[in-house]
């Protein structure tokens, strides 16, 4: 191992290492498919960390109308809008499969971030390393195809890019909740994973919807 490579593994998040810093203040929970973990307008008074599972969190405006924000999966933290002041929780999230999640009251997630400084500054480059992938969702949403736009979601969800290698995407996903996240009809989304389909880019299989690399030719193509 190089130099850089093991000073790149110092800098690294590590979430256990972080959440172990804790003690009391957090709690293992187990929640259902479908199972509703925060409702939109619920006290901000703790987050979450995935350790295992699939979640999505959703919006729902004043007129009723519900948006798909974003699908999170393991090693990922949600629900920190209380850490910068958020009284109510300004959506939902809901376990999208078994989910195992750890709580962490908002007292304890600041009181360690205040005296584990260094872990406080990686947890800080987790969370804008996240935003900047909100960033370019909305880039995304504002100046790419809707065929574009499903083909980076479907690669997201695969984790393409994180490992080098997709994983399944979530098995038993709605292409209503595809084409919430892309900004576009169901009926569009069908034609675009038909056409994904027969040009072997994505296959579907008893364990779900496997998205190949070569799906990356439909988002770098002009």
């Amino acid at each position: 191992m190089s130099p850089s490579d093991s000073t790149k593994k110092k800098r690294e998040f590590d979430p256990k290492k972080f959440l172990a810093t804790i003690g009391d203040g957090r709690k293992a929970e187990a929640f259902s498919r479908k199972q509703i973990i925060f409702t939109q307008g619920d006290a901000a008074d703790a987050l979450f960390y995935i350790q295992e599972g699939k979640v999505k969190l959703t919006v729902v405006s004043k007129i009723g109308k519900e948006a798909t924000l974003g699908i999170l999966s393991e090693g990922d933290f949600f629900g920190e809008g209380g850490l910068a002041g958020q009284v109510l929780r300004m959506g939902s999230a809901t376990a999208m499969t078994d989910c195992e999640l750890m709580r962490i009251d908002k007292k304890a997630m600041i009181l360690a971030l205040h005296e584990q400084h260094t872990l406080s500054d990686l947890f800080t480059a987790y969370l804008l390393g996240r935003n900047i992938r909100y960033e370019a969702d909305l880039v995304d949403q504002l100046f790419n195809s809707s065929e574009k736009r499903l083909a980076r979601i479907l690669l997201l969800l695969a984790h393409f890019g994180k490992e080098g290698v997709p994983e399944t995407v979530i098995p038993k996903m709605s292409q209503e909740t595809l084409a919430e996240m892309v900004g576009t009809t169901r009926s569009r989304v069908s034609f675009f994973m038909n056409r994904f389909r027969k040009l072997g880019f994505v296959d579907y299989g008893e364990s779900g919807l496997q998205v190949h690399s070569s799906l990356l030719n439909i988002v770098l193509h002009d």
